[in-house]
Order: structure tokens, then sequence, then C-alpha cells
């Protein structure tokens, strides 16, 4: 059976259960050119919806035996997925979302008071789409944007206006950024409050500093104001004394979660796995690894040396964080219970996110970043796979 027809297969599979469901740096180095953003454009689509599969034919195996197909390609240094029905919402770190549907990928504009800056590691990041997305068509977004000669972060709504999403209100800005170390990861918890991650800016004091906004996660409401249960009065702060976090999850008891990059250098790595609790401080830069003191809070988990950098995180049915990793190259799966950290996929090269549905996992690539992974000309790609028990 030929890569096209397999991929369809499992294309056609994918939908059918999402209809159902509404210095050196651990990460990466160097930096490419942000292109201007492009109007609304349709990307040759990398499958063939109308060529039927072969249901006699078994579907296509990733190298670890999982069945397997790319719904995507030709994504350019994807950084986010949201998924609302059969659509697959994809940011792109220089200022476009990619829309993935039947077998087609649009990529579409967005407009903003202000301008995406893509250098180094910022650009457009997270995205979330709210809760009542089905008729708001309303979503969240993390982006790097510069003002009076600093790189800074903004969190914004935004509207989906046909095909192009247009900004409706800044909920936060001044977040301190830099080429370096911006966080950028949005979720809405359990409670309906959005949460964002954000790094250190390359300041590393910042991170202890409960006045500034970088090195925290944030907690606000999803119009943007601060709520009055916050653990600091008046404050967006939820916890303080990170480094660089891009991962965020719930268990189904309502436990929160944290990935997080480690320090460069020798030693380097110490990745960590946090849980997180409000107004804790987890201590970056005055510990890390096993490194302990009296009022700051260890890691759940920290991976010594080397680093895998870990990027966007999910929760199992299981309770067990699945974990996209740059620097690692591989889809990890950690176990609360055990400690055991395993890899559950690999040979993609560096993977940005994750996201489940049912036993279906579905991930997106980084390799043209010009941080390197498995080829410098590598297409980035939106894939599907069999989720392993």
């Amino acid at each position: 059976m030929s890569r096209t027809k397999m991929a369809t297969l499992a294309w056609m599979l994918s939908l059918a259960i999402l209809a159902g469901c509404s210095g050196a740096e651990n990460e990466e180095r160097g930096s490419s050119p942000s292109p201007s953003a492009s109007p609304t454009e349709t990307i040759e689509p990398s499958l063939a919806p109308t060529e039927k599969p072969d249901a006699s034919e078994e579907p296509a195996q990733s190298d670890d035996g999982e069945p397997y197909a790319v719904l995507a390609e030709k994504l350019r240094i994807p950084w986010s997925i949201a998924i609302h029905g059969s659509e697959f919402i994809v940011t792109e770190r220089e200022g476009n979302i990619v829309v993935i549907s039947d077998g087609q990928q649009k990529r579409q504009n967005v407009r903003l008071e202000k301008a995406v800056l893509h250098r180094g590691e910022g650009g457009m990041l997270g995205l979330q789409l709210a809760q009542d997305f089905d008729h708001s068509q309303l979503a969240y977004v993390y982006h790097t944007y510069e003002e009076g000669g600093k790189a800074l972060n903004r969190i914004v709504q935004l509207k989906r206006e046909g095909a192009e999403w247009s900004e409706q209100k800044a909920l936060l800005e001044g977040i301190p950024g830099s080429a370096n170390h911006n966080g950028g990861r949005l979720a809405i918890g359990p409670d309906g409050m959005l949460y964002a991650t954000t790094g250190d800016a390359e300041n590393r004091s910042e991170a202890q500093n409960r006045d500034s906004l970088a090195g925290k996660i944030l907690r606000m409401t999803p119009d943007g104001d601060i709520p009055a249960d916050n653990p600091f009065p008046n404050s967006y702060v939820y916890s303080y004394g990170h480094r660089n976090p891009q991962g965020l999850a719930w268990t189904k008891d309502g436990s929160m979660y944290s990935t997080e990059h480690g320090p460069s250098g020798n030693p380097g790595g110490h990745d960590e796995i946090n849980l997180i609790q409000p107004g804790a401080n987890y201590g970056w830069p005055t510990v890390y690894g096993d490194d302990k003191k009296e009022g700051l809070t260890p890691p759940a988990y920290h991976t010594g040396d080397p680093a895998i950098a870990p990027s966007g995180t999910i929760i199992d049915d299981e309770g067990r964080l699945v974990i996209a990793t740059l620097r690692g190259e591989a889809i990890y799966r950690y176990t609360p219970s055990t400690g055991e950290m395993a890899v559950i996929h690999k040979d993609e090269g560096r993977i940005r996110d994750v996201k489940l549905v049912g036993d279906k996992l579905y991930f997106i690539t980084n390799n043209t970043d010009g941080r390197g992974g498995i080829s410098s000309e590598a297409e980035d790609r939106l894939v599907v796979m069999d989720y392993p028990s």
C-alpha cells in the first residue's frame, strides 16, 4: 500500500475519534530570521483524501511498531496544538496559525495590535481555545513583541473571523522577554482559570522577585483579571522560582504539574517535573537538581545530565505525564507513583507539543527552528500514532 493511502487511512480513523470530542541552552541554539506574516494561504496538502484507502491492508507503522500517519507537513516552526472537533489548530513561531482539517492545511493570518517578534526562542507561542469556543470563536495566544528596544511577551484574546484571527483585547502585557527563556505555555485549568508559564528571560534573579512576571506560573480569569483567591494579593503570580517552564497539565484529581528546562553548562541538564502548589517557590536559581533549602520546593523529578528540554505536556487516563522533548528528541512518559521515566516514541527529531484524544497521540515536530534536530532541512509535521499502553 502506498504511503499516501496509509496516511489517508489513519487520517480518517483519527477524524472518527475526534468527531466525538469537542549560553548553550538546554532547549535550543541560534536563531532564524523572521519572515513577515503571510496572508491566508492553502498549503499543498500532504494527504489525498479523495483516494480511497485499501481496508484490507495494515496501516503505516512507526519505527517502534505503532500505527502512524503524517497529517500535515511543511509547517514552519510549529509551537502549540489545539484540537476542536476534527480541526487541528497550530501556532507557528513566525506569527501565523495553521488550521488542519479534512486533509487540507490552511495558513491563516493573525491580526495583532503589536507585531510578533520572532527572535531566538520568541515568537507566536502558546495557544488555548476558550471553553466556549464552539459559539464564541475566542482563543488566547502568548507572543513575543518589541517595545522600547526590549523583547517582551503578552497574552491576548483572539477571535476567529472566517479565515483570519483578530485581537480582541490584551489580557496581560509587559511580561519580560529575551532571545531565550520566554516560557509561553497557556492552559485552562479545571477551575476555569487561564494559566501561563513565563521564563526568567535570561535574568536569573527575576525568578525570585515576586514583583516581576518573569520565571513564574501566572493565573488569571479568562477576562484577564486577577482571581481573588490567588496566593499573593493583587498579583498574577501563582508560583515562582522557575527557569523556563513550558508544560502544564492536571491529573483527574486536580493535581497540577509543570515541566521545566534546567540550567546549561557544567553540570548541565536537571530538567524538572514540578508538582505545583499555589504560592510555592521552586528555587531557581538558588537551588536545582538534588539541592535542597528550607522554604524551597524541590522537583518531583529531575533528569540529571544530559538535558532533554521538556516542552508540551499532557496527562493520560492513568495519571502519567506524556512529555514532548526538544533536545531529548523523543516523547517521554513519567509515572508519578513509581518515578519511572521512559521513552515511548523517538526518531522524529525535536518534538514541541503533544495531545491525546482517546487512544490516539498527536504531536508536532520542531526541526526547522535552526536549533538542531534530525536534519536542518527536515520539514515539520503533525503526526498521529496509536498511544502505547
